[in-house]
């Protein structure tokens, strides 16, 4: 399968409608985007039953500001609509290789469970007054956390995003 362009207008349905999907955050001016280019074209190749999205920054720079995109490349991979994995600079073909074992081989019962959680712990603290992370809301750093908590797939201490 080739790469797909993903936009404002098809994120929801691509992200929702596919088990996997690994979007790729890039621009034409991007000399590591280019370069990381063939090797996530021959991973789209390979792996058919995989959605591979290509984000242009340039063309959709709320979309990208809508997921923290602050360098590029950056990988993002989605799981049953779920953000598992998320990571700036382009990855070497093995690389890309064992991510995308480690999120065919997630327990998504477990993510599922973990996401759950996650959303009870805010709903929680938002019903004490208190911003994500247990912080006071006036006292809350303006930046985005919570790219931060979802880093790779599975690793520990990591937690997932629901989309």
């Amino acid at each position: 399968m080739s790469t797909t362009t993903v936009t404002s207008d098809n994120l929801q349905s691509t992200v929702g409608d596919n088990d996997i999907v690994i979007l790729d955050f890039w621009a034409d001016w991007c000399g590591p985007c280019r370069n990381f280019a063939p090797v996530y074209e021959a991973a789209s190749a390979k792996h058919e039953d995989i959605v591979f999205g290509k984000v242009d920054t340039e063309a959709e720079q709320q979309l990208a500001g809508a997921f923290g995109i602050t360098s590029i490349p950056t990988l993002m991979v989605f799981r049953q609509g779920v953000g598992v994995f998320s990571q700036a600079g382009a990855l070497a073909a093995p690389q890309l290789e064992e991510l995308i074992d480690g999120v065919r081989n997630l327990d998504m019962e477990d993510v599922h469970k973990q996401v759950e959680e996650q959303k009870a712990k805010m709903a929680e603290q938002e019903a004490a007054g208190q911003a994500p992370g247990g912080q006071d809301p006036s006292s809350q750093d303006s930046g985005n956390q919570a790219q931060d908590q979802h880093r790779s797939a599975g690793a520990p201490g990591t937690s997932p995003t629901d989309f």
